[in-house]
């Protein structure tokens, strides 16, 4: 990096996200540089960043397959500071561990919590879309940073089914769907409910459809994340056999997770839409400008405050 540059802020990435990197670099006018990664053979890794940097610092890291990938963000944000970053925000368009905010059972891990302040040592500025959240009021909250951005990929879904569907039916396939579901209705005036679900297990649930007339209908099943595929496989049975012209699905975050996606073929989902906040074949959607968007807002903010000080 050239010492000219470095006024400019500097948005760091991994190869496996180049493509989403390079499109926000462009459209937040940022530099862009790539962290080199090399595993030992025993599993440790090593990262190499640009040996200067400037104070305002971005990190590109999507937490799907988190484990590993905490692990790079000490090593990346606790580096970056010694090479010259101040204000070190994270882009996290997928932020995993949410689910678990509250111990369920005596002696459990409230990952939530731990997560969430372990990256807030790390971090300035958090970014994310559609985290999933339910008994916190608010990002910060589940990650105590200055400032929390969440972003939603409801919109974007909602524009790709207004072209592709004609008076779609917007179904939740549980209640923690329903914020999602009403954004994206609401954006284009499409009908829209949730199921009610009974969840015995990661693999068994029990649904009842909502009281409303589905015969007819091009239903799309909307969520903000799916992972084994067995809610939103029982969903569309029941729709199918309810008399649903056609069930597909659009999802914020593509887990996946095993054969999620042969489970919902062999329910008879049609479509499969997703945001490009996971990398995956039903990607239909890009965040990228929304997230460009939102970088350029906090990074003018924290270069005002800088020059204030």
């Amino acid at each position: 990096m050239k010492p000219d540059t470095l006024a400019r802020p500097v948005l760091l990435n991994f190869e496996d996200e180049q493509h989403g990197a390079e499109r926000i670099a462009q459209a937040a006018e940022m530099d862009l540089f790539r962290i080199e990664r090399h595993r030992f053979p025993d599993g440790e890794l090593k990262l190499r960043l640009p040996p200067r940097l400037p104070e305002r610092v971005v990190l590109l890291r999507t937490l799907d397959n988190p484990n590993e990938k905490l692990v790079e963000l000490l090593l990346a944000a606790q580096t970056a500071r010694e090479l010259g970053a101040r204000h070190l925000t994270l882009v996290a368009p997928y932020l995993a561990y949410m689910r678990q905010d509250i111990a369920f059972q005596p002696g459990e891990a409230v990952s939530q919590r731990v997560v969430g302040r372990f990256l807030a040592t790390l971090f300035d500025a958090v970014i994310t879309v559609d985290p999933h959240l339910h008994r916190v009021a608010s990002l910060q909250e589940a990650v105590p940073v200055r400032e929390a951005i969440v972003l939603s990929g409801a919109p974007l879904l909602s524009d790709l089914i207004a072209e592709r569907r004609l008076r779609p039916l917007l179904v939740g396939p549980d209640a923690e769907s329903a914020q999602w579901v009403a954004l994206a209705a609401m954006r284009h005036g499409f009908d829209h409910a949730v199921c009610q679900k009974v969840r015995h297990g990661d693999h068994s649930v029990q649904l009842e459809l909502p009281d409303m007339a589905i015969a007819g209908r091009q239903v799309v099943l909307l969520d903000d994340v799916a992972s084994t595929g067995q809610t939103v496989a029982a969903a569309t049975r029941l729709l199918l056999t309810a008399g649903a012209a056609s069930v597909d699905v659009a999802v914020t975050h593509a887990l996946f997770a095993g054969d999620a996606l042969q489970v919902l073929r062999d329910a008879g989902v049609g479509e499969i839409w997703s945001t490009d906040c996971i990398a995956h074949a039903s990607n239909a959607a890009s965040m990228a400008p929304a997230i460009a968007a939102a970088l350029s807002g906090l990074l003018c903010a924290t270069a005002r405050s800088a020059t204030l000080l």
